[in-house]
């Protein structure tokens, strides 16, 4: 039984990168990657309330109204973190993309254990951390430095990001993910360069501990697993619902088209679902093998996931080989994550 617990572990980090990669084909679809997360993190909170309905677990809910406010806030990191997969998995690929999330993950948790942020227990320094930590930071250097073109043919067009002010390493995306995915991204993001790039990414996946440990306070009030999750999602859908008309009323991104998802492959609406079993799965295993176990396989199935994705192209995304520098900065990546959290 805990082997399988290990395996279920492995599994939801595997979604995480088929769910930033499937995001695209919804982003494709509605023409804006704002109204793409809002239609995915409503689809996540649905599912969860179907599911805390079927548990019995729904009526939880009523105590929400009397927990401290911050517990509730868990969910603004899901916006940032869906959003920003859209946006950055054609740009950079899905291996580079999931690398930085990875190490923005891995250097917030470090940050909440040696501080004991947001009720973490205070951990000491330690040397297999601070090897740990470098072993992330070398891995990224490597596969960003790694990049290669993606795999083009002759009726491709041009690269996700690749129009002017925006020097992206990456090269132009193939027939199945025509460049019509970027111009679905905002406009207005353009202009950001690599190293913007590079931030957003950091500062997308070192949201993520700090989601989990938020979330974490508010299980202890709500008492019910599926039900924080839900509220969590709440809280996520009604946030990238006031971005969206916020910059649809400065016209900093195009209108949602809903015309489009009738011609979306079937699995590009599996982004919510993915969602929704990650969070699930993660409040579930926590308390059964332990918070580092849970983050170190997860961490390791997202970052092997997403080299398969950008190694074969799968799910319409460019093809980039996996060659011998990003392998090494893939082992790196899966072996610091280990150190940070196990040591």
């Amino acid at each position: 039984m805990h082997a399988l617990f290990l395996a279920s572990a492995l599994l939801v980090g595997c979604l995480l990168a088929v769910q930033a990669s499937v995001n695209l084909q919804l982003n494709k679809a509605v023409g804006t990657p704002y109204g793409a997360s809002t239609l995915q993190l409503g689809v996540a909170t649905a599912l969860l309330a179907l599911l805390a309905a079927a548990v019995g677990a729904i009526g939880a809910v009523r105590l929400a109204p009397g927990v401290p406010f911050w517990h509730l806030l868990g969910g603004l990191a899901s916006p940032l973190y869906i959003t920003s997969g859209i946006l950055l998995f054609p740009r950079l690929g899905a291996l580079a993309a999931a690398g930085l999330f990875v190490t923005g993950q891995m250097f917030a948790s470090l940050g909440l254990d040696l501080f004991g942020l947001f009720g973490i227990t205070r951990k000491p320094l330690s040397v297999g951390i601070a090897l740990g930590a470098l072993a992330v930071l070398a891995g990224i250097t490597v596969i960003i430095r790694g990049q290669r073109p993606a795999q083009t043919s002759p009726a491709a067009g041009p690269a996700p990001g690749g129009g002017a002010g925006a020097p992206v390493r990456g090269g132009t995306a193939t027939a199945t993910a025509p460049a019509a995915t970027a111009t679905a991204a905002a406009p207005r993001t353009r202009g950001l360069g690599q190293s913007g790039w590079i931030l957003l990414g950091i500062v997308a996946g070192a949201v993520l501990p700090v989601q989990g440990a938020v979330n974490a306070e508010l299980r202890k009030d709500i008492h019910e697993p599926v039900t924080t999750a839900m509220i969590s999602f709440i809280v996520a859908t009604i946030t990238i619902a006031v971005v969206l008309l916020v910059l649809l009323a400065t016209r900093r991104t195009p209108r949602p088209q809903l015309g489009g998802l009738r011609t979306m492959p079937w699995w590009g609406w599996l982004g919510g679902a993915c969602a929704a079993a990650y969070v699930t799965a993660t409040f579930t295993l926590i308390p059964t093998i332990g918070a580092a176990t849970t983050v170190a396989l997860t961490v390791t199935g997202q970052q092997v996931a997403s080299a398969v994705i950008d190694n074969y192209g799968f799910l319409r995304l460019p093809r980039r080989p996996l060659t011998a520098p990003r392998l090494s900065g893939l082992a790196l990546l899966i072996v610091g994550s280990v150190l940070v959290q196990l040591t």
